[in-house]
């Protein structure tokens, strides 16, 4: 039987991945802070996104979600914010010019804070101390003081998710994402990227299209879309005091939105039966994320379906595989057959990132580029011969020049590991390897498009 759901009722599910604050009154107060302040974005936005992730579900549009493994308070700055952002419109131009698909662009920012961890405490030479669990519960820093959970960095944390959220929202609607700016976007150090000069072609035929379309009358003031985009946002909803905080009342449907963002997603930590987030966002109305890894079974993954979309709506789910490259192609079908057999409306997104952590020699943890294009390759397989739409990429990547994820043709080796290292918790890719991914990714999904095409012909 399912039981009333309340903003609060995932309190009485069992909780992982929580951090145990010490000062149970300064939880509450800034709790109470956070649920006076102004929601961060509105559900008619989250329905916005339901429709097109619909689209994506139906094989007429493809999600790309890509950011930040985990935002952090020292890198906050709007150069980052701009370039990752220019980064995702360049890997989305690729995709929409190769495709012909309208793409739904999801950045993991503005709020992806919060990271799970396997332990509750790490050891440094003998000495033990609870683990990093993001900016918005404790510091990095390896120190009592930085790694006792502080509530007042939900606070921040939503004082610098308010100011990402408006910058994003100026960049996507105050002329930067113009489709006239196509060539504007690529970054100084991409000239050195093999597929920096591919890119220039794309923009040069797309200004040649927008040129004849201007001659024609067609311009970004009769067109509107031609000079802005719709950009969501999204985060592992992981600390549930903080979504509770957010979370709010629709004055035009009654129904409970979570404002922090406008999707949210279930790790692989915590999508177990009886979980305290499955509770809590069973009873929102943003589309949700649900990460599916190896140890989730058909049976198991049905059920959590069954709690957390009864209604079946298009949309609402967006299953994100993440098995690793050597896993995919026998761990994922079973999946997609259960899910089919069913007729689940659901959008099938592909994680090349998690599963593919390796340690280098010199003790760097990475992710070698050609084992993400091999899960990349794995997942459009499997839906290929299950005759389902493999619908989306989510990507941990950056618009900074890091050196993090080896490979790729900007030929990252492991030694090159130690230049420009500054991921807070795990490898990113940086901007040419996931402009080189967008490509490589193009060329699947059309292969992909045109096996659907010769079977329904």
């Amino acid at each position: 039987m399912v039981t009333r759901w309340t903003p609060d009722s995932w309190r009485e599910h069992e909780a992982r991945q929580l951090p145990t604050y010490p000062d149970a009154g300064a939880l509450a107060r800034a709790e109470k802070e956070l649920s006076s302040y102004p929601p961060l974005v509105f559900a008619g936005e989250a329905r916005d996104l339901t429709a097109d992730l619909a689209k994506v579900a139906a094989g007429k549009a493809f999600l790309l979600q890509g950011g930040d493994c985990a935002e952090s308070f020292a890198e906050f700055h709007p150069n980052n914010i701009r370039d990752t952002f220019r980064v995702l419109l360049q890997m989305a131009v690729v995709l929409t010019y190769s495709s012909k698909l309208p793409i739904v662009k999801v950045g993991r920012m503005a709020g992806q804070f919060a990271k799970p961890r396997s332990s509750d405490m790490e050891e440094i030479d003998g000495v033990s101390l609870p683990s990093y669990r993001g900016d918005n519960v404790n510091d990095i820093a390896f120190t009592p003081e930085g790694r006792t959970p502080d509530p007042q960095r939900m606070v921040r944390s939503y004082s610098q998710a308010a100011a990402t959220l408006n910058l994003l929202r100026a960049f996507a609607q105050g002329g930067y994402a113009n489709l006239h700016q196509v060539h504007s976007w690529t970054l100084d150090f991409m000239g050195r990227s093999p597929w920096a000069s591919q890119y220039a072609q794309v923009a040069e035929r797309i200004g040649d299209a927008l040129d004849f379309m201007a001659a024609c009358g067609i311009n970004p003031e009769t067109v509107p879309q031609l000079k802005g985009t719709q950009f969501y946002t999204s985060h592992e909803a992981l600390l549930l005091p903080y979504e509770q905080a957010l979370t709010r009342q629709d004055s035009l449907t009654n129904q409970w939105y979570d404002t922090s963002a406008h999707m949210l997603w279930i790790g692989d930590r915590t999508r177990f039966e009886g979980s305290a987030h499955v509770e809590f966002l069973r009873g929102v109305g943003n589309p949700i994320g649900l990460k599916c890894g190896p140890s989730l079974e058909p049976d198991a993954l049905l059920r959590l379906l069954d709690t957390l979309d009864p209604n079946r709506v298009p949309g609402r789910i967006t299953l994100i595989t993440r098995y690793g490259h050597d896993k995919i192609e026998t761990g994922l079908p079973k999946l997609v057959r259960a899910v089919k057999r069913e007729g689940r409306p659901v959008v099938w997104s592909c994680d090349p990132m998690h599963g593919n952590v390796v340690k280098a020699a010199n003790g760097y943890k990475t992710r070698p580029f050609e084992r993400i294009l091999a899960e990349v390759r794995g997942f459009f397989a499997v839906h290929r011969a299950e005759g389902t739409h493999g619908g989306g990429i989510h990507a941990e990547m950056t618009g900074q020049n890091v050196t993090e994820c080896t490979g790729g043709a900007v030929a990252i080796t492991e030694q090159g590991l130690e230049q420009r290292y500054h991921t807070h918790c795990d490898p990113r890719l940086n901007a040419g390897q996931s402009i080189e991914l967008a490509f490589l990714l193009a060329e699947m999904l059309n292969q992909e498009m045109r096996e659907r095409e010769k079977a329904a012909a």
